[in-house]
């Protein structure tokens, strides 16, 4: 296989990825932000926005599970823009389905086809401008698409409180159908085009699990990326009901955690985040250093989350930001997950890694609310912490640096 010709930083490829996920970002997070308002509006109580949100969510992202394998093997298969075109295509049209539920099983049916269609936007991206920009500003790139990207949620946050809620999945699912049209102008990896004469199979899911090596990988890969979810899914999402537990105040009054903001607050952190450590990996010459460094970061934030009895909420916000800061190495550890798979299962890698992290948050909230019961809401949160990290870091000692890999090879 000959490599194509590599792309610029800033070309037309990495632009239309980033606003990709940059809409991908909106719809993905629009629940979390937009939950309490949303629920309530179907008739919900407080004490239901909290159970059944868990339920939805928890049903969203069985949806990116399920769309991540089915959306990397097209990628694979078919090619990176066959998925960066049909997964947009029913996101849309599933977020403007949104619009018009009244219950809470229509609500979970619509965020579950999102969810589907959501799946394919990051890894394809990931993996199309990993293969078209050179190995060295690879790094870089990957982060221009997700700290752009990852600013979805703070738009997300300002239509949510200009707008009914209804509206506002309008907005995303409008804003993907004008993405669709910027697409026509993004071309096919040229590596994953000269492939096409070479016998090899192509997005084969199995192939993850029937070589040892291969599956070693894979599943480091995916333990890498944990702790996103559960600080974005468990401590922010659910940041209203931590902070009443933790009796938040606010001039000596006790206060509302607006967890929408917290959302938002913690994506803007990890917007720089993301681009901070593409160049933080390029200047250490390592992935792994630098996630090391976020890890820390990360935990730090965690455990002053839990030290917040009586806390400010402006104390509360700023805890957030902090540990949206430390998690934004999403579009770190989906690089690596592509650089460590050959091009016919490289889409595949890149696209169900994330979204098995996401499809994770289910088994983390069932961690949480089986530790409730024995510990307590607060504590039960921190012990599924200690463990999340205590896997994730584990995860980074086995697996292998990536930095300055050479992708142009296929598994066999």
């Amino acid at each position: 296989m000959n490599q194509n010709k590599t792309i610029g930083l800033l070309s037309i490829p990495v632009i239309v990825a980033a606003l990709g996920y940059f809409v991908d970002i909106y719809d993905l997070l629009l629940f979390s932000i937009i939950r309490i308002k949303s629920l309530k509006g179907i008739g919900l109580t407080d004490a239901l926005c909290d159970s059944e949100g868990k339920y939805i969510i928890s049903v969203q992202m069985c949806g990116l599970l399920l769309g991540g394998i089915f959306w990397g093997i097209m990628g694979d298969k078919k090619g990176r823009l066959s998925v960066l075109f049909g997964s947009i295509i029913l996101y849309s049209l599933a977020n403007i389905a949104n619009g018009f539920v009244h219950t809470v099983d229509q609500y979970a049916v619509a965020r579950f086809i999102a969810g589907i269609g959501l799946a394919g936007e990051l890894g394809a991206g990931i993996t199309l401008v990993s293969e078209l920009v050179s190995k060295e500003q690879r790094g870089k790139a990957t982060s221009i698409v997700a700290g752009v990207g990852l600013t979805g949620a703070v738009v997300a946050y300002f239509v949510a409180h200009s707008f009914d809620w209804r509206i506002c999945y309008f907005v995303g699912g409008g804003l993907g159908l004008v993405l669709l049209l910027l697409r026509i102008s993004v071309f096919e990896s040229g590596m994953y085009k000269s492939l096409q004469n070479v016998n090899v199979q192509k997005g084969n899911f199995f192939m993850f699990f029937t070589n040892g090596r291969r599956f070693k990988k894979y599943l480091l890969s995916i333990l890498i990326g944990l702790p996103t979810w559960y600080v974005i899914g468990i401590l922010i999402t659910f940041s209203t009901e931590f902070g009443k537990r933790f009796g938040i105040q606010e001039g000596g009054n006790p206060a509302v955690v607006d967890s929408g903001k917290a959302v938002m607050l913690a994506y803007v952190a990890i917007s720089i985040g993301d681009l901070l450590i593409g160049y933080l990996s390029h200047e250490l010459k390592s992935r792994k250093k630098a996630l090391y460094i976020f890890y820390a970061i990360t935990a730090m934030g965690i455990i002053l989350y839990f030290c917040q009895a009586n806390g400010s909420l402006t104390g509360m916000y700023l805890i957030c930001m902090l540990m949206g800061f430390g998690t934004g190495f999403w579009a770190l550890f989906v690089t690596m997950a592509a650089e460590h798979f050959g091009t016919n299962l490289r889409a595949t890698a890149a696209t169900t890694v994330p979204n098995m992290v996401r499809g994770s948050l289910p088994l983390i909230i069932i961690l949480f609310k089986y530790l409730v019961p024995g510990c307590g809401y607060i504590t039960a949160g921190a012990i599924t912490g200690a463990i999340v990290m205590a896997i994730s870091i584990t995860a980074v000692v086995f697996t292998d640096e990536t930095f300055g890999k050479d992708l142009n090879f296929v598994e066999e």
